[in-house]
């Protein structure tokens, strides 16, 4: 598969940031508490679907220091319409339980940090970062991770090894271009029957229509 030229890359850069310069995760928070929970649910999971699950979660605990001491079933029984809630559940009372044992229940904006919470990784820790300070980072779902395959970004076959490629590759703007990727791939380069020929406006660059996954 032909890589991206260096002429491709900055084309691709500018109309990602034409079309989505300002937008923002699609998923529902109200604080960085909020925040974290619905990025780990995300995991394998669709953003609309915790959006569904979520509300009804932050009523019961409405912050760290109450979801800290939740009994683990009635967490399961909250999200158990979420892929993996039974390991989910887990993470989630383990993470609030650090935050308020370690950090004074003040949830840490450090990256370094961030992937000692259980259930967070790198990735999670990217979104939370890119989603609520800005950081120039890049974060791969399966949507970047499809749309930088096509688009000759990567040939990478790991979701980090296609981070740390972006990152080079772009450098800056990370923050946009991850959710410009994130949406292009949710709406318009999707897996199956992308949107090639009646809404694509990166056509032109696509070096590949084969639905790519990480290995």
């Amino acid at each position: 598969m032909k890589k991206a030229t260096k002429r491709d890359v900055e084309a691709i850069r500018t109309l990602l940031l034409e079309r989505y310069g300002e937008a923002v995760s699609e998923l529902h928070y109200t604080n960085l508490y909020e925040l974290i929970i619905a990025v780990a649910l995300s995991a394998q999971c669709t953003d609309k679907r915790v959006n569904l699950i979520t509300p009804a979660l932050f009523k019961a605990y409405p912050n760290v220091q109450t979801l800290a001491c939740a009994d683990l079933e009635s967490i399961k029984s909250l999200i158990q319409s979420c892929s993996f809630f039974n390991n989910k559940a887990k993470n989630l009372l383990a993470m609030a339980k650090r935050v308020v044992e370690v950090y004074g229940g003040e949830i840490p904006l450090d990256e370094e940090a961030l992937i000692t919470l259980p259930g967070v990784g790198q990735k999670t820790a990217h979104v939370v970062l890119i989603e609520y300070t800005g950081a120039n980072v890049m974060a791969v779902d399966t949507h970047v991770f499809r749309v930088a395959h096509r688009l000759g970004l990567s040939q990478d076959e790991s979701a980090l090894k296609t981070e740390a490629t972006l990152t080079k590759v772009f450098k800056t703007d990370l923050h946009r271009l991850h959710q410009g990727m994130v949406l292009f791939g949710r709406y318009i380069c999707t897996a199956k029957n992308p949107k090639c020929e009646s809404e694509c406006f990166l056509q032109s660059y696509c070096k590949s229509k084969e639905s790519f996954k990480a290995r």
